[in-house]
């Protein structure tokens, strides 16, 4: 049994003061506030384990290097082909392994990582057809972080169906079966979990949704640009919410991801079936996709999870003060999620299908983050005000699994800077 003293940590919903935690073979066993300082301390605040529902690693590599341009979505999405073009299980092993460690350093303990990057550049399936997914359970693996490998469908490159074209070859099966039989083949370790995602109604062709075979939770990017509904109601007549409902997609353990334009009939649809949503909203700015109906939904009862998505910015802390501000923004009004509401979006390990994280409380997972609160940020904000102002920066210890990962705020087996700048220089310029 190990023993930490946190002088505050977020129990239940709200912050408790000299809390004793228990853990043994990597669970929590028990938490007791107002406990002697006994056992391994914890400064600062110490929160539950970030749960990043969201994430496609290799767009790490273009952080930067995509803004001095005004452009739009689809031309970022040109640049993200290239990239995608030049990543094979090596590199992208090497890649995902930099960016998973990038992601334990700002209090990170699980990924949905939604994975379509599949084949090589030409279509052809390696030897083994899973390689770049196996690539990133074992990067996950290194960073000591656990991993959702949201496996994802993607079969055309336009609403109406039109067959994929380099680069997007390599992210497509030979039909809904194909894609089903090579998911099957993949494996749960003890820190992975395999799900399912469909690209989107863009990349799948609506006779491909029927009696779709999905395995573990699914995830699908849902309405994040004004011209995939346009185009989703001028092949189908509805939007895209509507669409997936017809095929029997929305249920509870779906997520939808952006819902950056969701209709009032799409938000009430959501909330029947139990679909949960994911906003990202760093990069939803970054790619300037407008601003979701966060409050909307939640008041209609959708659970709301958080993603970094394409890595413009990996801070949980960022994306939870995005959701607030976004909405005050949209509002014109402020608080319009109380701490517990972002606290809570921040640590949805139930997205993931990992029911058993997210949570300082007895029988779950042993999770710890720990939030300086005497930084240049943090100073004087008080341990109620560190989700408002402290940064990824501000984390100086992580404990995943009850197995520490961050150490004084350096990851403890990965040189982080040294291997991203590396791996990112021998991306880019392959």
């Amino acid at each position: 049994m190990t023993v930490f003293h946190a002088a505050y940590a977020w129990v239940g919903d709200r912050i408790a003061r000299n809390v004793r935690i228990e853990t043994a073979g990597g669970r929590i066993t028990a938490v007791a506030p107002d406990q002697p300082a006994e056992g391994e301390q914890l400064p600062g605040l110490v929160l539950p384990g970030l749960a990043n529902a969201h994430s496609h690693a290799f767009h790490r590599a273009l952080r930067g290097r995509t803004h001095d341009q005004r452009g739009s979505f689809w031309t970022w999405r040109d640049l993200m082909y290239q990239v995608a073009g030049n990543l094979d299980p090596d590199s992208y092993f090497a890649l995902a392994r930099a960016v998973y460690a990038e992601m334990a350093l700002s209090g990170i303990t699980a990924v949905g990582e939604f994975h379509y990057l599949h084949h090589t550049p030409g279509g052809t399936p390696y030897a083994d057809p899973n390689a770049m997914g196996e690539a990133l359970i074992a990067a996950a693996a290194d960073a000591g972080i656990r991993i959702t490998l949201l496996d994802t469908l993607y079969l055309s490159s336009s609403v109406d169906g039109k067959p994929l074209t380099d680069p997007q070859s390599r992210f497509g099966d030979a039909d809904a079966e194909a894609w089903a039989e090579r998911v099957a083949k993949l494996s749960d370790a003890p820190h992975a979990t395999i799900g399912s995602a469909i690209h989107s109604v863009r990349a799948v062709p609506a006779r491909h949704l029927t009696g779709l075979i999905v395995r573990g939770p699914l995830h699908v990017h849902v309405s994040e640009q004004r011209a995939e509904n346009e185009q989703t109601r001028a092949v189908h007549g509805c939007t895209p919410t509507e669409l997936l409902d017809r095929h029997g997609l929305l249920r509870a353990g779906t997520t939808a991801v952006h819902g950056t334009h969701l209709s009032d009939d799409d938000i009430e649809t959501l909330a029947r079936t139990g679909t949960g949503v994911c906003f990202c909203p760093t990069t939803e700015r970054d790619l300037a996709d407008g601003i979701g109906p966060a409050r909307a939904l939640a008041d209609a009862g959708v659970r709301l999870s958080l993603g970094s998505d394409s890595q413009a910015v990996l801070d949980m802390f960022e994306e939870m003060r995005g959701l607030e501000m976004n909405d005050r923004l949209a509002s014109e009004q402020r608080g319009r999620f109380t701490t517990a509401e972002l606290t809570g979006a921040a640590t949805r390990h139930d997205a993931l299908g990992w029911d058993d994280a997210g949570a300082i409380a007895p029988g779950m997972r042993a999770d710890l983050v720990v939030v300086r609160l005497d930084s240049v940020r943090t100073a004087g904000a008080g341990p109620g005000g560190a989700i408002y102002a402290a940064t990824a920066a501000d984390v100086s210890h992580v404990i995943a699994d009850g197995r520490p990962i961050v150490v004084d705020g350096r990851h403890v087996s990965i040189d982080a800077p040294r291997e991203l700048d590396t791996t990112i220089r021998a991306v880019i310029t392959a």
